[in-house]
């Protein structure tokens, strides 16, 4: 793995990958200089095939190189998609879709059933930000429940998967339809699109009174005629934001809180301490509010433990360098490609005190948060780069597991240990568990 060539050769690692001179950071130091004080250098995209194809050749947040464009629509995520005002209009959605949890769940205590916890915390995400975002339920799409469930994972493998084309530039298509991931990136890319049409066809249907989301802000873009960057503003262009939408906000939420419930329950002790703290305070109440969050410090520190252990994403998605600088003495020629190796740097012993031990405490007084200026934890990345939904998934993720700890108690399933519980990575752009998690709601 990267981690392990990192500690053989050092945090600057070169690589040629196919015909793409590559550089691998692995310490926070060496992100720093990347993120930070060469950040301009190095703020750009490569070109991708996954990323082109799901962005409608660059026209999202995420995969767009650096330019006038970029700049536009990214400070249109930050002020009016992702501000902490819409973050909180999203409230009344959350408290809903998690009464609908809990009541499963309370099914599924009275008959000692387990339940499959990825699943259920991917359905509770997927339906607020469905709901948030476009104002229906996935249900009522023209994809079914189950396609949908499906097609968020699908289409994070594609873009964290090998494709031939992104190393061998002449030939690599043939490799990638001799796989297939060429047709399933075309079938992905086919769903999302169709989902993406209805969206936007019932939203340029529906009543001016009703309550604005993300769907109408950006179809009045498209009616207005918007120019960002030089570009008129189009429908390929809102499809590929709904898209950076539905695959940042759907996916990261529910594994962290997977991980999250994963390690407290190998851990009793912090589960213990979580759930009491949680008690303590809201025992009570049926769900906690974004703002009685805020009160819960240990429950922070579990989630940035959580990230450290289990960030979002492996890798930061890549970056193009644009001007030539130098890391350690390396010098890093322009086109190189550069990856932040996130996983490697919260498993770096000089940044972190046992780093394999799962322990929120070492959080106690520590200034450390995943703002993006603490390059020891990068789980939305740095710099100019950095992900602009920084506030809504942080509070998603704190919001379904403070509810989920206080009305429950767990348990494994009958005949299981926790030491049997697997917690091999499944492969991907992010990092799930490859195995669910399955677990049997104890009603207090």
């Amino acid at each position: 793995s990267l981690w392990r060539l990192s500690k053989k050769y050092g945090p600057v690692i070169f690589m040629k990958l196919g015909t793409v001179p590559t550089i691998v950071v692995s310490t926070p130091e060496t992100a720093r200089q990347a993120l930070k004080v060469f950040d301009l250098n190095c703020c750009s995209r490569p070109s991708l095939a996954g990323s082109k194809k799901l962005s409608y050749n660059y026209r999202d947040i995420a995969f767009s190189p650096f330019n006038d464009y970029w700049k536009e629509v990214r400070k249109l995520g930050v002020q009016e998609l992702f501000n902490i005002k819409r973050v909180h209009s999203m409230e009344p959605i959350m408290y809903e879709e998690m009464r609908k949890i809990i009541d499963s769940f309370s099914e599924s205590a009275s008959t000692r059933t387990p339940v499959n916890l990825s699943e259920k915390l991917l359905s509770l995400t997927a339906s607020v930000m469905c709901k948030a975002s476009f104002g229906v339920s996935f249900q009522d799409t023209v994809l079914n429940s189950e396609r949908f469930n499906e097609l968020i994972p699908e289409a994070l493998k594609i873009l964290g998967s090998f494709s031939a084309s992104d190393f061998y530039p002449y030939v690599g298509w043939i490799m990638d339809r001799f796989t297939g991931l060429h047709k399933l990136r075309e079938r992905s890319a086919r769903d999302l699109d169709v989902f993406c049409e209805q969206m936007i066809n019932m939203h340029l249907k529906k009543d001016k009174e009703e309550n604005e989301d993300f769907v109408d802000l950006l179809v009045k873009l498209e009616k207005d005629q918007v120019v960002l960057g030089h570009e008129k503003f189009t429908r390929d262009n809102i499809k590929a934001i709904l898209i950076n939408v539905l695959l940042a906000g759907i996916d990261t939420a529910a594994i962290a809180m997977t991980w999250a419930m994963t390690e407290l329950f190998r851990n009793p002790r912090l589960m213990k301490k979580v759930q009491s703290e949680i008690r303590e305070k809201f025992g009570d109440k049926e769900i906690i509010s974004l703002e009685e969050i805020e009160e819960l410090e240990y429950l922070n520190m579990v989630v940035k433990e959580t990230w450290r252990l289990h960030p979002p994403s492996p890798l930061l998605i890549p970056r193009k360098v644009m001007t030539e600088f130098e890391i350690n003495g390396y010098t890093i020629p322009v086109n190189t490609r550069l990856q932040v190796n996130v996983w490697a740097i919260g498993r770096d012993p000089n940044a972190w005190k046992d780093p394999e031990v799962f322990l929120p405490e070492r959080f106690v007084d520590s200034d450390i948060n995943p703002k993006g200026q603490c390059f020891e934890l990068l789980p939305f990345g740095g710099g100019r780069r950095i992900c602009p939904a920084i506030y809504m998934g942080t509070k998603m993720v704190e919001f379904g597991l403070a509810s989920l700890l206080n009305r429950f108690d767990w348990k494994l399933p009958e005949g299981m240990k926790a030491e049997d519980m697997k917690m091999e990575e499944a492969p991907g752009l992010t990092i799930n568990k490859k195995h669910d998690l399955l677990l049997v709601p104890v009603k207090l």
